[in-house]
C-alpha cells in the first residue's frame, strides 16, 4: 500500500517542507560554483526514469565543463572541481533533484537513475522489474557503495528494494544519506 499511495504523498510532503531551505542552500552553492568556474552552475542530464521514460535530471555542477555526458564512474577524479568535492561529499549537489521529486519524476529513495547509454544496466533492471518504481535521490545500492560499474549487482539490489519499499526503510535511507553514508556514485581514483 505504501508504494501505491503513501510513497508519493511522503515524497511531496517532504519536498515541500525542504523546498525553501534547499533553495537558500542552492543559491549559496551556485555562488561558490560560479566563483570557481564559468558556465552553468546547474547540470542537466537525460536519465532513464520510471517505466524507462527519459527525463531531465538536475544537479549542481561538480565537474569541469568538458567532462561530457558520461557516467561518474567513467570520469577521472581530476575532472571534479574543488567546490565539487565538497558538494559531492555533503550530497548538496543533489538538492536540485527536489524539483524532479515535485514533478513526479523521482522519489527521495529508489534506484539511482542511469543514463540512456547504460544499456547493460537498463537490460538488467528491466529483467528484474526495477523500472516499476521511480528512481531516487538516494537508494540502498548507493548506501551500500555499489555503483553503476557493476550493472548486475546494482540491478539485484535495486530489484530487492523495488519489490518492497517501506516508509521505515525510506526514512532510514534518507537518514543514512543525510549523515554522509553511501558512495555509490564513484569516480575513477576517488569514491563518493
Amino acid at each position: 500500500m505504501y508504494v501505491v499511495v503513501g510513497k508519493r504523498a511522503f515524497d511531496l510532503a517532504l519536498a515541500l517542507l525542504l523546498a525553501v531551505p534547499a533553495l537558500f542552500l542552492c543559491i549559496l552553492c551556485v555562488v561558490a560554483i560560479r566563483l570557481e568556474r564559468t558556465g552553468p552552475a546547474i547540470f542537466r542530464q537525460i536519465r532513464v526514469g520510471r517505466h524507462k521514460r527519459p527525463f531531465v535530471l538536475y544537479k549542481l555542477r561538480t565537474m569541469s565543463l568538458d567532462t561530457g555526458d558520461r557516467a561518474s564512474h567513467e570520469v577521472a577524479a581530476s575532472q571534479i572541481t574543488r567546490s565539487g568535492r565538497f558538494l559531492r561529499r555533503t550530497k548538496l549537489d543533489e538538492l536540485p533533484q527536489l524539483l524532479n521529486v515535485l514533478l513526479g519524476e523521482m522519489s527521495f529513495v529508489g534506484p539511482r537513475p542511469c543514463l540512456p547509454s547504460q544499456h547493460e544496466l537498463i537490460a538488467e533492471r528491466a529483467e528484474r522489474g526495477v523500472f516499476r518504481v521511480r528512481p531516487g535521490i538516494t537508494g540502498p545500492a548507493q548506501l551500500q557503495g555499489i555503483d553503476m560499474s557493476t550493472p548486475r549487482r546494482l540491478a539485484e539490489v535495486d530489484a530487492a528494494y523495488a519489490k518492497n519499499p517501506t516508509l521505515l526503510g525510506d526514512l532510514e535511507s534518507i537518514l543514512h544519506t543525510a549523515v554522509g553514508r553511501g558512495s555509490g556514485d564513484a569516480v575513477k581514483g576517488e569514491r563518493g
